[in-house]
Parts: structure tokens; sequence; C-alpha cells
């Protein structure tokens, strides 16, 4: 288990980045806080070493959004999540990363380049209604949001792009995303441990972490509490399009 201060030094920014965004703040955080555990562990031990502590984040997140969330978003989207996360581990030593990490960036990059034209470009102030749940688009992106969380830590990009144009309420939108990674955070344990990811120094190192998850958590979720509509969306598109950027410069080697 590291002992020295420059461990902490990055591993206790990344924790409470990744608790903002567990508490509803979006994914663009939790992709900043990867990194800067990277910066002193190997990628693949910081995601073991980070993976308990968002499970535990996760049964914070479910607490705080027990009343809120889209049952049929869920339904619709998590056997394709599943099936991802099949992929990914079946597949794991075979599909580089990084392609996948430069695809789902580009692929969310127009999306929400797409959103911000519709909405703020020449043609401003058309009402887009919400897109009804499609069945084929949640099993494709759902697959995606699986297979990209395993294999790249990559999964909250394609939840959204079927996710946000549903147009649910900030509450209900955060408590369905806080429930769908719950679940697929809590099934990529099994892999992970067969894998030899989560050995007993990780899980060591895990729990000195484990301290400062529940403060940023909650902070995260005080802050999604109190956006309205009109400015909760914009927010999470731009965190989306972060959060993409981020993911293409991963995967290129930036």
């Amino acid at each position: 288990m590291p002992q020295d201060l420059s461990f902490y030094y990055a591993a206790v920014p990344a924790v409470l980045l990744v608790g903002l965004a567990k508490g509803g703040m979006g994914d663009a955080l939790s992709l900043i806080g990867l990194p800067f555990l990277a910066l002193v562990v190997s990628p693949v031990e910081a995601a073991a070493i980070l993976l308990p502590i968002l499970v535990f984040m996760d049964m914070i997140s479910l607490v705080i959004w027990r009343k809120h969330g889209d049952w049929a978003t869920l339904k619709i989207m998590l056997p394709g999540a599943f099936i991802g996360i099949a992929l990914g581990w079946a597949t794991s030593a075979l599909v580089p990363g990084n392609l996948l990490r430069i695809v789902i960036g580009a692929v969310t990059i127009l999306f929400c380049l797409r959103y911000f034209w519709s909405n703020f470009g020449p043609g401003a102030g058309k009402v887009i209604p919400p897109r009804g749940q499609r069945p084929v688009a949640a099993s494709l992106w759902g697959t995606f949001s699986g297979y990209g969380s395993f294999v790249a830590h990559a999964g909250g990009a394609p939840f959204q792009i079927y996710a946000l144009p549903l147009k649910l309420q900030p509450r209900e939108y955060t408590g369905t995303s806080v429930r769908f990674f719950a679940i697929l955070n809590a099934v990529k344990l099994i892999p992970y441990f067969a894998l030899g990811q989560l050995g007993t120094q990780n899980l060591a190192t895990s729990a000195t972490l484990l301290p400062f998850a529940p403060l940023a958590t909650i902070a995260g979720a005080w802050c999604v509490r109190r956006m309205r509509p009109q400015n909760f969306y914009p927010f999470m598109y731009t965190m989306a399009l972060i959060a993409a950027f981020l993911i293409v410069r991963e995967g290129l080697g930036w």
C-alpha cells in the first residue's frame, strides 16, 4: 500500500472529484479524478483502487436519490449494459481500450455539439420535444455504456447520449443515472476479482480513502437538488462535452 504523502496528494483530490460526480455533478468530474490518481500509480491500479470506493459512493447516492429515478429507462438499458460488461470481460485482453475511448469520445462530442447548435445556434428557440423510449437505441447505448465502463472507464457518455434527450426532471435523471451505474459497478466487482485487480493491497489502499467519499457525494447531490431544469441540462451537456474531450485526449495518449 502506498505510504508516501505524494500518493495522497493525488488520491484525495481524485476521490473528491469522483464523489462530486457520483452526487450528480456529471461524468466529467469523474474522468478528471481518475487521471489524478494515475499520476502516482498505474492506470489499471488506479481503476482497481477506485472501484470499491465507487461502490461505497453508489450506496450513499442510492440513499440520497432513493425517491427518484425512471424505472422504464433502467429496464430498457440494463440488459444491454450487462451484455457490454460481459463483452468487456471476454475481450479485455484483445480490444485496445484507447480505440474505444476515441470512438466514444468522438460520438459524444458530436452529440453535445448538436445540442448546443440546436439550443443556442441560429435556430435557437425551437422547442424540441422529449424523445420517447426506443428499445433498439437503448440496447445499443446500454451495451456501449457497459462495455466502455469495463474496458475504458467511459460508461457515462453512452448513457448520456440515450438518457439526456428523454428530458427527465433533473432529480429523476440523476436518480436514474445513480441506479444504473450502481448496478454496473456492483456487477463489475465479479470480473475485476476474477482478473486479479482487487487484491489485498489495493483494497487496503481503498479503505484509507473511503472517509473522503461521503462528503463529496453529499456535496454533489446538494448542488443538483438546487438546479433548475433550464440550468441543469446545459450544465450536464457541458460536463458531457468536457468528459468527451478528456476521453479522446486519453485515448490519443496526449
